[in-house]
């Protein structure tokens, strides 16, 4: 007799249950009469929701003069929804500073609204999942609160220097008290953290602009697309038969987070090869952890060794796992050289990292489905019933949002202008503030006990090392030669 499958509550579907957890028993288990929608459906339709509300409001409330002028307009059309979410400032020693920005307004009021967003997400997600809403607000109230706490130690001057961004503060806040005081029963209906990331997923679609993923040429493509798909299967074939690591799940994890782009391919890839939370958390937290140190080596590194450059800007993109710690790395080095254009290569080639996402979840899903999981299903289906069963289905509309992002980016400058303006004043702001509460909700579901034997052995610590020492090595031979010599002419945007 087979028995059932493993449960993986990342990219299972709903069972409508009174505390909004998955039941045991697998996607092959029969499942109990289902009162909702997937989750990876709600994130699609209230994602969706949320990036026509932006453009909508901004189309409503665009300028009367100067709509087709970035110069008056650099960030895009101001979005009256700004004034509804923001995030804590940067602070040095009173915390009292976070809630005032640089021209001394306060902010305590959009960041209070900016909570109450992410509340009335967490409501519309619980109701179409079949979830009562009034079991799901206290909770929901406590951890959009438990995000602005990370986002608060994240603001401080000093960490926030050393880009220790909020992921990984999330994630502690989580962890510390998942793992000592536990999780409260009436809390539990709340924690709807992989419905809360992908609908940021979802929201983050409509920054990845194929237009300026285009103004790089070749040599963007080939130092993205040609490093990232052979670092990523090397590192996790090492990790499976050099480092004999016995969950495949995790180095495919460890290794899409490190070579793609961090905590979006993490969440992506994890869903597609159905990983527990627990190697997903431990894959964030080496990232972010190793984000940070290479934030702040690599632009003296390049720097000191004399490297062109937009050679450094291209190596920075390639490498650094968050596209906000690519920024900040190229804007330092920029600065150190006088010259704007590392950031804005290092920034493009993340992005055409980023759009990549979508092939890679599907990539694995396919590869699992037809080589790691075959035959374990009970059920008989195609290689392509069960990859598109595996498949994660919010990446749909991170494409879809995609797409009509950029198709409206291409009609002209007053367009363009519409489009930054959503993402700048309220899709990209509340992306932020639900991975924050995303990672929360991680941290409280993650036992790590359950990985310790694996952790103390070292083994993710070693693959992700030796995989990021492939990855310098490689996008740096890769951008020299694509923007260092065959394309040196055109090589910038």
């Amino acid at each position: 007799m087979t028995p059932p499958a493993p449960r993986h509550p990342w990219n299972e579907p709903d069972r409508g249950s009174a505390g909004g957890r998955t039941a045991p028993g697998g996607p092959d288990a029969v499942p109990a009469p289902h009162r909702g929608w997937h989750e990876d459906s709600a994130a699609i339709l209230v994602g969706g929701l949320l990036v026509a509300l932006a453009l909508a409001v901004g189309w409503l409330w665009r300028p009367l003069t100067g709509a087709d002028s970035r110069a008056e307009h650099p960030k895009g059309w101001p979005n009256p929804l700004a004034a509804s979410i923001n995030k804590p400032q940067t602070w040095d020693a009173s915390p009292a500073a976070a809630f005032v920005d640089r021209k001394g307004k306060p902010v305590t009021m959009a960041i209070l609204l900016g909570l109450g967003w992410i509340v009335a997400v967490s409501a519309a997600g619980a109701w179409l999942r079949g979830q009562r809403v009034t079991g799901v607000l206290p909770g929901a109230v406590l951890l959009a609160l438990l995000g602005g706490l990370a986002y608060l130690l994240a603001a401080q001057k000093v960490i926030h220097f050393y880009n220790l961004e909020y992921p990984l503060w999330a994630l502690l806040v989580g962890l510390v008290i998942g793992n000592t005081v536990g999780v409260p029963r009436w809390l539990a209906p709340a924690l709807q953290g992989e419905y809360l990331i992908k609908t940021g997923l979802v929201l983050f679609g409509a920054e990845v602009l194929f237009s300026r993923l285009l103004e790089l040429g070749l040599p963007g493509l080939l130092t993205s697309w040609v490093v990232t798909p052979i670092v990523l299967v090397v590192t996790y074939l090492f990790g499976v038969h050099a480092l004999k690591i016995p969950s495949k799940s995790l180095c495919m994890v460890i290794s899409a987070d490190m070579s793609v782009c961090g905590v979006s391919a993490a969440i992506a890839t994890g869903a597609a090869c159905r990983a527990k939370k627990e190697e997903l958390s431990l894959a964030i937290g080496l990232s972010l952890a190793f984000t940070a140190l290479m934030m702040v080596a690599m632009p003296p590194f390049i720097r000191e060794m004399g490297i062109d450059p937009i050679v450094g800007g291209a190596w920075l993109g390639g490498t650094i796992d968050a596209t906000g710690a690519v920024a900040a790395a190229g804007e330092i080095l920029g600065r150190d050289l006088g010259d704007k254009r590392p950031a804005e290569v290092a920034t493009t080639v993340k992005m055409i990292q980023n759009s990549m996402i979508g092939l890679i979840a599907f990539a694995v899903a396919v590869y699992w489905s037809g080589w790691v999981d075959r035959g374990a299903s009970p059920l008989r289906r195609s290689l392509a019933a069960e990859a598109w069963l595996r498949f994660p289905k919010f990446i749909l509309g991170f494409v879809a949002a995609s797409i009509v992002c950029s198709w409206l980016f291409t009609r002209g400058a007053g367009p363009a202008l519409w489009v930054d303006g959503a993402i700048d004043g309220f899709t990209g702001r509340l992306r932020g503030w639900l991975f924050c509460v995303g990672f929360v909700c991680m941290g409280l579901q993650t036992v790590f006990r359950e990985l310790a034997p694996v952790f103390v052995s070292g083994r993710p610590l070693v693959l992700y090392v030796l995989g990021q020492a492939l990855n310098l090595a490689l996008s740096l031979a890769m951008a020299s030669l694509t923007f260092g010599w065959l394309f040196r002419q055109g090589g910038g945007p």
